[in-house]
């Protein structure tokens, strides 16, 4: 092979990542084979799990389904899941896959809709401890009956939609190109910047503070989250006996989390604080003036259409009419029939958001393939049934906590329950205590998790979304916000199961 030629390869392998970065993925697809054949499956499948979170931290560098995807490739060539498990793992997941598929896509026809609503919120709330409040509430509540990436891909339409709106009106330019305006007045583009870095921090506070509110939301109900529903059907609870058994750690923890949504505006640490400029907020009231001014009766219509099937899926949703994916799939159907979209590029467009994370969520349920094909958890599980039963909700909290930081939480919950489960079939564990080791559980997976984007799909979705590197949303600075609502959240729920559960 010639010089020229191995170059090329060289350049394109990943892309414009730099250069460390493709060394580091070799190295890691040399490494991985060498560790298998010297100490063993277990060691080499925690490490790929930490490889995999590595291309996650470094999403902005590189979009992760390559570096991970190569990974997950090698897993499989080198016997540590089987392409039988990887299908297991996937056709377990189909709800969430369909869901993103469909439900995402539906959300993308509702864009006028939502800006036009939530634009009218952002310019009559002038308080932003209000507005940040009001933002995690409302996804509290909704992810307590929807589903939280359900509510994320709403929160990224809008946040998308309001960035939309300030440059094509701010700069008359195409969306991120504000950084390279060549103006003559230095001033002016000084200004410009400052405006673009604040209105930036504003949309990174409001989006982390909608995403820690649909944990808080998600873990009080049956419906909020797929492991949820898992545990409550191997426990046998309906809706309102889950309710009422999660109350006692769910309700204070949701206060906690509010509370700590309104100090850290008030403080302004930890990233959070960010005020809408005034002349972002200007440019905001000037375009929904000349949107109102230029409205038709068409448009009007369009309107209509979408707030109707908006309703219509939050009762769908709500009561369970079907499968959340297949929800979504009528609405794309509704909203382009009725509003007049009947071309396939049209509709093309509202599934590009959704499905490189579709092809991302598919390679990290190769990742949970592995971890379960070795049972790199069992050790940890087995260690904890087996102190003291009045120890073991506390330690089953931090241990679910714990793994489900750095894995899919809806995973650690189904190896942790049917570990349980067998435990109370074969007599080693009473009734009641299954019942406090469950909510253990449930709580454990959901709470924590906020601690990473690993955790939960939805902080997941939004890391990889095409408005995080556009508001310099990163990896590590998402980390970093979640940082104060982990440890206060994690603490009060810790402190509930000690006082409640034994």
């Amino acid at each position: 092979m010639s010089q020229s030629m191995s170059q090329a390869l060289a350049r394109n392998f990943l892309g414009n990542s730099p250069r460390w970065y493709k060394q580091a993925i070799v190295g890691f697809l040399i490494l991985n084979p060498i560790l298998l054949f010297t100490v063993g499956p277990a060691v080499t499948g925690w490490l790929l799990i930490f490889e995999f979170i590595f291309t996650l931290a470094l999403a902005l560098k590189c979009y992760p389904l390559q570096p991970g995807g190569l990974l997950a490739l090698e897993a499989v060539v080198i016997g540590l899941a089987s392409p039988d498990a990887v299908y297991h793992e996937i056709a377990g997941n189909l709800e969430v896959i369909l869901l993103l598929m469909f439900m995402v896509a539906g959300i993308f026809f509702m864009k006028s809709m939502l800006l036009w609503v939530f634009t009218r919120i952002l310019l009559k709330v002038r308080s932003k401890s209000t507005l940040a409040l009001l933002f995690s509430l409302s996804a509290a509540f909704l992810s307590a009956f929807l589903d939280a990436l359900t509510v994320t891909a709403v929160l990224i339409s809008v946040g998308v939609g309001f960035y939309a709106v300030y440059h094509k009106v701010a700069s008359g330019k195409q969306l991120g190109h504000l950084d390279h305006d060549h103006s003559n007045d230095q001033q002016i583009l000084d200004e410009k910047r400052q405006d673009l870095e604040s209105f930036r921090a504003f949309l990174r506070s409001l989006l982390m503070h909608g995403a820690v509110g649909t944990a808080l939301g998600g873990v009080c109900t049956l419906v909020g989250e797929p492991q949820n529903l898992l545990i409550a059907q191997k426990a046998g609870w309906d809706f309102v006996e889950f309710f009422t058994l999660m109350a006692p750690i769910t309700m204070p923890v949701l206060a906690a989390g509010l509370v700590t949504c309104v100090l850290l505006e008030k403080t302004r640490t930890f990233g959070y604080g960010g005020r809408l400029p005034h002349s972002v907020r200007t440019i905001l009231l000037e375009y929904a003036q000349e949107q109102d001014k230029k409205q038709t009766v068409r448009d009007r219509a369009v309107l209509l259409i979408q707030m109707l099937v908006a309703v219509f899926l939050v009762l769908a949703l709500a009561f369970h009419l079907a499968e959340v994916g297949l929800i979504g799939l009528t609405v794309i159907i509704l909203l382009t029939a009725f509003n007049g979209i009947t071309e396939e590029h049209q509709i093309g467009k509202a599934f590009e958001e959704a499905l490189p994370f579709t092809a991302l969520l598919v390679v990290f349920f190769t990742i949970v393939s592995v971890i379960h094909e070795q049972h790199l958890f069992q050790p940890i599980i087995h260690a904890v049934l087996a102190l003291p039963s009045e120890q073991q909700p506390g330690l089953f909290f931090i241990a679910n906590g714990l793994l489900s930081a750095i894995s899919d939480n809806v995973f650690v919950a189904t190896v942790y329950i049917n570990e349980v489960l067998a435990a109370l079939n074969s007599g080693s564990i009473t009734r009641e205590h299954f019942d406090s080791l469950a909510i253990a559980i449930n709580t454990g997976t959901n709470i924590p998790s906020v601690a990473t984007p690993n955790g939960q799909a939805a902080f997941l979705f939004l890391l990889t979304s095409a408005l995080a590197p556009l508001i310099r949303l990163s990896y590590g600075r998402m980390v970093w916000m979640a940082l104060p609502y982990t440890i206060v959240m994690s603490g009060v729920a810790m402190t509930m199961v000690l006082m409640t559960l034994h």
